[in-house]
């Protein structure tokens, strides 16, 4: 089991299957958990269920100046972030000749820039304690890309390539920036497919399973700790085998 204790982790996202996952994990582990997201019930359940080692923000990630100021604020309220999970995303799908601006615009803003924003304002202050641990959820659509995805595609294949950049930047201040790219898991996005779409997917993956939330929680936990040092600029992917490069 890896030791956090006496960590402060933000976690974007927090709510959904896979971020409510990180933040169990995180708790686990021995961190105290910044949890971000929009949906006010779903963070007093965070607050109900994990009590003082959960503290609760909303921030709408379409709008940048909540964005621009949500990891500061976070730091005035609660003290040294040592850990920034970017796990918050949207998808809006369509084939290419029939999406629309907004909704290119839309995924590019929510899942590349937001965590531009926040990798920005969390290294500003991680660099002056020479130390953090960012990881950015990306997906394994960014690696392989999809039809009918294209705007998904270049955000998450986006993200990979910025936190590779990042990764170059800081490294020498003891800050790490690597990415999880989970492939085909089990969340309320997935839960809606058809039997037969889940059927096709599976018989792509060697595990001959679709992953769980913890699958991927696992891998930002290594990540968060002080084991995964020496890893930079490294994207983990977790999806059974679907993709390996």
């Amino acid at each position: 089991m890896f030791d956090l204790i006496n960590k402060i982790a933000l976690v974007t996202g927090a709510t959904g299957g896979i971020g409510r996952s990180i933040v169990k994990d995180f708790i686990a582990t021995g961190a105290k958990v910044v949890a971000v997201g929009r949906n006010q019930e779903k963070l007093k359940e965070l607050n109900n269920e994990f009590g003082e080692m959960v503290f609760t923000m909303e921030c709408d990630f379409n709008d940048k100046s909540q964005v621009n100021f949500l990891f500061e604020n976070a730091e005035k309220e609660y003290g040294n972030i040592d850990i920034l999970v970017c796990n918050a995303g949207i998808t809006k799908d369509n084939l290419a000749l029939r999406l629309k601006d907004e909704d290119w615009d839309g995924v590019i803003e929510m899942n590349l820039n937001s965590t531009f924003r926040l990798n920005r304002s969390a290294i500003k202050s991680m660099m002056k304690r020479r130390y953090g641990r960012i990881i950015n959820i990306s997906s394994v659509i960014g690696l392989s890309g999809n039809a009918g995805q294209a705007n998904y595609a270049a955000s998450k294949a986006g993200i990979i390539a910025m936190s590779k950049s990042l990764a170059k930047e800081v490294a020498a201040r003891g800050i790490t920036v690597n990415c999880v790219a989970p492939g085909y898991i089990d969340t309320p996005m997935t839960q809606v497919l058809n039997d037969d779409i889940k059927n096709n997917i599976i018989s792509h993956i060697p595990a001959k399973r679709i992953g769980i939330p913890k699958d991927v929680s696992s891998a930002v936990i290594f990540l968060a700790s002080d084991e995964s040092s020496y890893i930079n600029g490294h994207t983990l992917s977790v999806n059974g085998g679907m993709l390996m490069y």
